[in-house]
């Protein structure tokens, strides 16, 4: 029993904080965090409600897996309805927090209701309490987190944060745990703070008991790791260049989307790649790059630490910034860099570490300031709306400049903080924003890589390269090769990945263990950890359930098959160059083979047939 079978109902209206039996029966069905904590939020909220009233619930999630052993084993969750797409949220983060809620001997925690004042939650093993956050509202994540390690006296205790962008309503806020890790996408942030929570601290003592069969669990997971360590991918690629090691990789395939994804190569791909964080600088010798590191329990670490040159017109004058702190992921990079133009790798490393400060989502905020870059080419927009700052592709002054004023919610920076499909919007040129159900593109271009834009039009979360990772085979050969450029046969891949990632989720690991790992080497793991018959079979099972049950939850909240497309853009404007020359994406030709693999109508939404299938509540 991996599970706590605990969690905590905090009710913010009301200032109570409850204990309550975990839904084992649930449990059983999806498992445990994006799963598990899905069925609680179909179960209680209605789905047409506004995303940032009361109604709306947050849920903090762990899967039986986390604060175990196993590696990667430190993921937790936070799920709600998004402000950004109003359709299901769910987002992942690593680093330590979610080990630690698992250690104070929770399975999850609930937010419901607002808060009448900003308070935070102090946790402490079963000790939960509610206390007044009026000295952390208005400050970033950073400043935040000093200021509760001074109140708490407890240099291990991990905190959840949110800053100044989530408080001023940036649509795509992200939840930021130990500095530098983020639930960041969909604005689960937003969520957080419209309800006047602003962190959540915790320190747990228990450890983790309870193991199903302990000498299974051991061996699996050692088997495991040493499956990790032998791939060159993960025990490699990864440790050695984190996720930019990509950059390179996809800019050579003519799949790097660039300036607003009006085009395929970028020319300064090189400058912002991982190669290029470890060169040495030619002011100090130093590189960009000073170490990689982990989450908890992770064999991989993937993560960057990095630094700005001090010399560097972004932070010359800003000692505050002359730091060792989260450095570039490749998604991070794709959108500061190559969407919009800009290849000075010192302003990206800067804008990022303002995103992990303050809470921003460095896919949606890049994406959103290349859409606004191409609004300012065309004149929709002036230096009138942007304080006389020249907001044009590739000026990293710019970049910066719009990291700044989004992450307070100053000036441009509020209409910055809309996200492009209701920036767009709002200057009435909406075909400049590439999204899929107001969600903007993470690094792949599906004109290059056919199945990731199938991906991106059915993900329940809107563009999202994480929710079916189809790169992985089109690109890297894993588990087998596909060719990016056919369309053929992408359906069942797509659905194969989607159903594989939602179990993994659930899970409590990494998505990225999937590199090297099979649903066979994962689901002996969860077996042995958990009471209950866990094969790869009922693993494929429960990831297929909560696909569907994600997809109803949409649908009840007025999201549609009509929603399962592809800006203009990629559907009927060639790439430009590159092996993908002359190519769009054939989304029509794959959606209704889709459709069709998952069981349901012809119009995209979920049979009677799969419903009952899959025991579906409603």
């Amino acid at each position: 029993m991996s599970w706590t079978r605990k969690l905590l109902r905090v009710n913010l209206t009301a200032g109570t904080v409850t204990e309550e039996a975990l839904n084992m029966n649930w449990a059983n069905d999806y498992l445990g965090q994006r799963g598990l904590a899905t069925r609680y939020l179909v179960e209680e909220m209605d789905p047409a409600a506004d995303a940032l009233s009361p109604e709306n619930k947050l849920i903090m999630a762990t899967g039986p897996l986390t604060g175990t052993s196993a590696s990667t084993g430190g993921r937790y969750s936070v799920i709600c309805k998004s402000p950004l797409t109003n359709a299901i949220a769910c987002s992942n983060s690593g680093g330590f927090f979610g080990a630690e809620l698992k250690f104070a001997g929770w399975d999850m925690v609930i937010f419901e209701g607002k808060a009448a004042s900003p308070m935070y939650l102090s946790i402490e093993n079963d000790k939960a309490t509610l206390l007044p956050a009026n000295d952390l509202w208005g400050k970033s994540v950073w400043e935040a987190d000093k200021i509760m390690r001074t109140k708490h006296q407890d240099p291990q205790a991990r905190i959840a944060c949110v800053g100044r962008s989530a408080e001023e309503g940036c649509l795509y806020a992200a939840v930021v745990n130990d500095l530098h890790r983020a639930a960041g996408r969909s604005g689960v942030g937003t969520v957080m703070a419209s309800k006047n929570l602003k962190a959540v601290i915790v320190r747990g003592t228990l450890g983790l008991g309870g193991i199903h069969d302990p000498k299974a669990f051991a061996e699996t997971t050692k088997a495991g790791k040493a499956v990790l360590a032998e791939n060159a991918v993960t025990g490699q690629g990864l440790p050695a260049y984190g996720t930019q090691v990509l950059m390179n990789v996809i800019n050579e395939v003519g799949a790097l989307p660039t300036r607003n994804m009006r085009e395929v190569q970028f020319e300064g791909a090189a400058n912002v790649s991982a190669e290029a964080m470890a060169e040495p600088r030619k002011s100090d010798g130093k590189p960009n790059l000073t170490t990689n590191g982990a989450c908890y329990s992770c064999t991989i670490a993937c993560g960057r630490i990095s630094t700005v040159d001090r010399t560097h017109f972004s932070v010359k004058d800003k000692p505050e910034y002359w730091i060792n702190s989260g450095g570039l992921e490749y998604e991070a990079a794709w959108a500061l860099g190559p969407d919009t133009g800009v290849d000075d790798i010192d302003a990206l490393t800067y804008v990022n570490f303002l995103c992990n400060e303050d809470g921003l989502d460095p896919i949606s905020f890049g994406s959103t300031v290349a859409a606004a870059m191409e609004l300012f080419e065309t004149g929709a927009i002036s230096t009138a709306q942007t304080d006389g700052v020249e907001l044009k592709f590739g000026s990293a002054e710019a970049l910066c400049w719009a990291a700044e004023v989004t992450a307070k919610g100053e000036g441009f920076g509020k209409d910055l903080g809309l996200g492009s499909k209701r920036l767009c919007e709002k200057y009435g040129q909406p075909q400049f924003s590439m999204t899929v159900k107001g969600q903007e593109f993470p690094a792949y271009d599906p004109r290059g890589i056919q199945g990731i834009g199938l991906a991106y039009a059915t993900s329940n979360r809107g563009a999202c390269h994480l929710r079916g990772y189809t790169i992985a085979s089109e690109i890297l050969g894993i588990p087998e090769k596909t060719d990016p450029l056919e369309s053929a046969g992408k359906a069942g891949l797509v659905k194969a990945f989607q159903d594989a990632t939602a179990a993994v989720d659930s899970a409590g690991l990494c998505v990225f263990t999937t590199f090297a790992w099979g649903m066979d080497d994962i689901a002996p793991q969860v077996d042995a950890a958990c009471e209950g018959n866990w094969s790869t079979e009922k693993m494929m099972e429960v990831g297929e359930r909560i696909w569907n049950l994600e997809r109803e939850f949409n649908a009840k909240a007025g999201i549609t098959g009509a929603d399962d497309t592809l800006p203009d853009r990629l559907l009927s404007l060639p790439a430009n160059v590159g092996p993908a020359a002359g190519k769009v994406n054939e989304l029509d030709k794959m959606l209704p083979e889709y459709y069709s693999a998952r069981g349901w109508n012809a119009d995209g939404s979920v049979s009677a047939e799969t419903h009952q299938k899959f025991g579906l509540p409603g």
